[in-house]
């Protein structure tokens, strides 16, 4: 055996311990960091009991499945959660959800309805037990399961309070952008008025739009999660992702998949500028992404437009929304900023939102926003908060402008020896051709093209078909490139805008 076959296998080896290392702190992360259990007998009937566990420093949610045993002969164990302060005090009684509940999650921003949101003081807590029923000669058993949350812990954990709503893979189509009465969105009351506009009607215009997941991203604030955390269980076809609008005097960007606090004030001693401010959200594993960058700011819309000093370091940003409510092929569409990035080297996703503010505006007209126009489109392995903000910092990703319930862009490029999709990276050594195919669905009477580093690479050529598919051949340089697809109407204006394969990047 060479020393060189030798080294391989020890790398080898290595990567295998650390995936296995990797698997094995997912577990971790995944399981309880308490097991509680206890027994019941017919002396408890009509008692109560509490179950004392210690909740330690840097604590930000407590979650807790509960199930117990005896169910058959008509046992029934209610519950609740006290803080350290029990019954008096201001961290005391934290809620109650008797027997409706056999999961429930606490934290400063939500808790699950019957629970009161609120900080976490480390110390003795104790789930309180009523026990309305058991059986002079019955016997239960209980279990507790508990987790303990921290503040850079992303918004999907822990996985048993966030299970998938659709467990399959495919493309899932959502609304990136919108605001509710949690800060600037309004609607007409009852009487006919302007009110800040509840939560539940931006979800049911969603759901009615039949998008498959929304974010809510109120203005630098995150009030609206406990809203969401009521409304989730019962839109159990539309997953809902908590975000916000980081709102600054040089610029807007949007921060999905993350609860913990975020100092937004740039400009001030403690976030001099932008760098800061994406530096210090980097941990919370969430996905940040610039906002109608080539707004003009002023009085009208104050901070709208991106003018960061000094430059943001992009390497720091995942997404730019290129496509914001009705501005497609107009001059405040962002793609041409988008493009500018991709042509400097950064890997940034395309993404678009209505920054709807009235969710009973329906009808696209200008300068409306309609719920789900346009539509961001993400291929993920789930309909879950994990696997939609992992597919948008991947670039799966496509944007149907006219938020359609169909329609379809797909687009790959390959070699002999390897496949990529719309965000994937792709080697292509000089002289190699690459094969590069487009598929398009329900656009018929558009124009398909392929655009490489900003540059169409022939003309644009009509879709005379339902379900179309093209197949281009390409032949590299060997240096770095970017290449994605695109569907125009006849008249120009982006239909459904694609994310890039990227050449030797």
């Amino acid at each position: 055996m060479t020393l060189r076959t030798n080294r391989i296998i020890q790398v080898l080896a290595l990567l295998v311990l650390a995936l296995g290392a990797f698997g094995t702190l997912r577990a971790q992360t995944d399981a309880p960091a308490l097991v509680l259990k206890g027994q019941l007998t017919g002396k408890d009937n009509q008692t109560y009991r509490t179950e004392a566990f210690t909740v330690p420093d840097g604590t930000t949610r407590i979650t807790v499945q509960f199930e117990y045993t005896g169910r058959d002969e008509k046992t029934t164990i209610d519950l609740g959660l006290l803080g350290p302060d029990g019954f008096r005090g201001q961290d005391g009684f934290r809620g109650w959800s008797g027997g409706s509940k056999a999961l429930f999650t606490i934290s400063s921003t939500d808790a699950t309805p019957g629970y009161l949101p609120g900080m976490i003081r480390a110390g003795e807590w104790k789930l309180l037990l009523g026990i309305p029923n058991i059986r002079p000669d019955s016997k239960a058993e209980y279990t507790a399961r508990v987790w303990f949350g921290h503040r850079d812990d992303p918004a999907w954990t822990p996985a048993v309070l966030n299970p998938p709503i659709k467990n399959e893979a495919g493309w899932y189509r959502g609304d990136l952008h919108m605001h509710t009465a949690h800060s600037d969105g309004s609607c007409p009351t009852q009487a006919g008025l302007r009110a800040p506009c509840p939560l539940f009607l931006t979800a049911q215009a969603a759901a009615d739009r039949g998008l498959d997941f929304i974010a809510i991203t109120d203005h630098n604030t995150v009030a609206h999660a406990n809203a969401m955390r009521e409304l989730q269980p019962y839109f159990d076809k539309l997953l809902l992702i908590p975000g916000r609008e980081v709102t600054t005097f040089s610029g807007h960007a949007n921060l999905f998949g993350t609860t913990a606090p975020v100092d937004f004030r740039v400009g001030s001693t403690e976030v001099p500028d932008w760098n800061t401010l994406l530096r210090n959200i980097a941990p919370l594993q969430g996905v940040i992404s610039i906002n109608h960058p080539v707004r003009p700011s002023g009085e009208i819309c104050m901070g709208c437009g991106w003018t960061p000093k000094p430059d943001v370091d992009m390497s720091l940003v995942q997404a730019i929304e290129v496509v914001n409510g009705d501005d497609p092929g107009t001059p405040l569409s962002g793609i041409p900023f988008w493009e500018k990035q991709l042509n400097r080297g950064y890997r940034i996703t395309a993404i678009g939102g209505s920054d709807n503010h009235d969710a009973f505006q329906k009808v696209r007209k200008p300068g409306s926003n309609p719920t789900g126009i346009p539509a961001t489109v993400v291929h993920a392995e789930t309909l879950s908060m994990h696997d939609i903000v992992e597919g948008i910092r991947a670039g799966h990703v496509f944007i149907d402008t006219d938020g359609t319930k169909d329609r379809v862009l797909e687009f790959t490029a390959r070699t002999d020896s390897a496949q990529a999709l719309m965000g994937d990276a792709l080697a292509v050594p000089r002289g190699v051709t690459a094969e590069l195919s487009l598929r398009a669905t329900h656009a018929e009477g558009g124009c398909w093209l392929l655009i490489v580093d900003g540059k169409p690479l022939a003309a644009p050529a009509p879709l005379t078909q339902d379900d179309e598919t093209h197949n281009v051949r390409w032949t590299s340089d060997g240096k770095r490139h970017w290449i994605r697809a695109e569907v125009r109407s006849a008249d120009g204006r982006p239909l459904l805008i694609g994310n890039p394969v990227y050449v030797n990047p």
